[in-house]
C-alpha cells in the first residue's frame, strides 16, 4: 500500500509570490493616486507596476502546479490577490473619471459573486477556470493597462474597445459559471436522493 504524500507546507515559493502580490496592491494604489491620472511619468510607473503584479499571478500558478505546491491557503489567497488588484485599479480609474462607474460595478459584482460561488462549492467540486475565464482575465488586464498608460490621441480610443470586450466576456463567463454551479448542484442533489 502506497503512503500518502506529506502535506504541502503553506510556506512555499508559490504562496510567497501570492502574498507579495497582495502587499504590492497598496503600492500600486499609491502610485496611481500620486499620478492623479494626469502626470505621465507616474502613470507609466503605475501601468508597469500593474502589469508586473498581474504577471506574478501566472508565475505563482505555474509554480504551484509544476512543483506540486498547491495548498488550501493558495486556493484562497490567489483569487483574493487577483480581485484586490483588478478591483483597486477599476475603482481608481472610475474615481479619476477615466472609466464609467457602471463598468467598475458590473465587473466587481461578477468577480466577487463568482469567487464567492466557487468558494461555496469548493467542498463538492472545483469549478475550474475555462478558456473564456482566462481570456476574460487577459482582456481585463490589457484594458486596465491601456487606461493607465498616457496614450496620445487617437490611441487612447483603443481603451474603451478593450474594456467593452472585457465587460462582455466578464458577463458571459459569469453566466457560464452560474450554469456550471447549477448543474453541479443538480447532480449533487440527484445523488443524495
Amino acid at each position: 500500500m502506497k503512503a500518502d504524500p506529506p502535506p504541502v507546507s503553506p510556506w512555499n515559493i508559490a504562496n510567497v509570490v501570492t502574498v507579495a502580490r497582495i502587499f504590492l496592491v497598496p503600492v500600486f494604489a499609491v502610485v496611481v493616486v500620486v499620478s492623479g491620472m494626469e502626470h505621465s511619468g507616474w502613470r507609466m510607473l503605475a501601468c508597469a507596476l500593474f502589469v508586473f503584479i498581474s504577471a506574478t499571478d501566472f508565475v505563482d500558478g505555474w509554480l504551484a502546479r509544476s512543483r506540486g505546491l498547491v495548498t488550501e491557503f493558495g486556493k484562497l489567497a490567489d483569487p483574493i490577490a487577483d480581485k484586490a488588484l483588478i478591483g483597486t485599479a477599476l475603482v481608481l480609474l472610475s474615481f479619476y473619471d477615466a472609466l464609467p462607474w457602471w463598468v467598475t460595478v458590473v465587473i466587481l459584482v461578477r468577480e466577487l459573486g463568482i469567487t464567492g460561488l466557487r468558494m461555496a462549492v469548493l467542498k463538492h467540486a472545483v469549478i475550474a477556470a475555462g478558456r473564456g475565464g482566462k481570456l476574460k482575465t487577459v482582456l481585463q488586464i490589457a484594458a486596465v493597462a491601456w487606461y493607465l498608460w498616457p496614450w496620445p490621441e487617437p490611441f487612447d480610443l483603443v481603451g474603451p474597445w478593450l474594456m467593452g470586450a472585457a465587460v462582455l466576456l466578464t458577463v458571459v463567463t459569469g453566466m457560464d459559471y452560474l450554469w456550471k454551479a447549477f448543474k453541479l448542484r443538480e447532480s449533487e442533489s440527484g445523488r443524495t436522493r
